[in-house]
């Protein structure tokens, strides 16, 4: 068989598969408990017309994409910032790792809706609440990734690197963000994940009327449930690209690299 047409069915099968376990709940749904379950083809039909501006909770569902979009890179912008910087701290200064630790543990441990009472405290009802819940749900992951990468550093090639002369900013810009670089990449990748996630459901609790959380929210009160499932799978589509285009060939591109690096040293 051509690799072509291999590739092509290791794609479609999953897909297949998916829809006819979909066309299944569906009809045992309206089977057995007399409640209409949204098709894959009315769900698809939905979709096409919400992509043709068709009204969704008083907006179109590209507003509502730009608006998720937007809450998503500010909470994650926030979170990155502050988690490489707190992981490279508690990675590379003892003293600092030794009041702080513990704190990212205790965060990761936190559910990201659990913070929704905390969120609407400080900032109320809006938008700067679900900025909050994405950056503070993102931000324990990569901290936590990025302290590991940093204090995961063969210990021979800072030696090495000392013996040749190396000061401290030699040593941390040349030789141990370079050898953690995997680590804060996967650490970014997985905050960037939890950040979508609880972006999703910090709109539909703290949102401002946008959003696609919003959307969904929305929708399962005028049970226009295709809608919903339409923005479910946007929400999906969104999480893959970002996932497996940006973030995941990133990360295996930079650990080859430096595999590469270190096996020719």
């Amino acid at each position: 068989m051509p690799y072509f047409l291999q590739l092509c069915l290791r794609r479609l099968i999953p897909i297949l598969a998916v829809l006819a376990v979909w066309s299944l709940i569906a009809w045992g749904v309206h089977a057995f408990r007399g409640v209409d379950f949204p098709t894959a083809r009315q769900t698809g039909e939905r979709l096409w017309a919400l992509l043709n501006s068709a009204p969704l909770a008083g907006s179109t569902l590209w507003l509502h994409i730009q608006e998720s979009l937007q809450r998503w890179l500010a909470g994650f912008s926030i979170a990155a910032v502050s988690g490489v910087s707190f992981g490279l701290l508690a990675g590379g200064v003892p003293w600092f790792a030794t009041i702080t630790t513990g704190i990212p543990q205790v965060l990761l441990m936190i559910p990201g809706l659990a913070w929704i009472p905390v969120a609407i405290l400080l900032f109320g009802i809006g938008e700067p609440a679900t900025v909050f819940m994405i950056a503070v749900a993102s931000f324990a992951p990569i901290a936590i990734s990025v302290a590991h990468g940093i204090r995961g550093v063969d210990v021979y090639l800072i030696r090495a690197a000392q013996m040749m002369g190396a000061g401290h900013w030699t040593l941390f810009f040349q030789v141990l963000l370079p050898a953690a670089l995997p680590s804060i990449i996967s650490g970014l990748r997985i905050g960037l994940g939890t950040g979508w996630r609880v972006l999703v459901a910090a709109e539909m609790v703290v949102g401002t009327g946008t959003g696609l959380g919003y959307s969904i929210i929305q929708a399962r009160w005028s049970l226009d449930y295709p809608a919903a499932f339409a923005c479910i799978g946007v929400i999906c589509a969104i999480g893959l690209v970002a996932e497996r285009l940006v973030l995941y060939p990133l990360e295996q591109k930079t650990t080859a690299r430096w595999t590469a690096t270190l096996e020719r040293s």
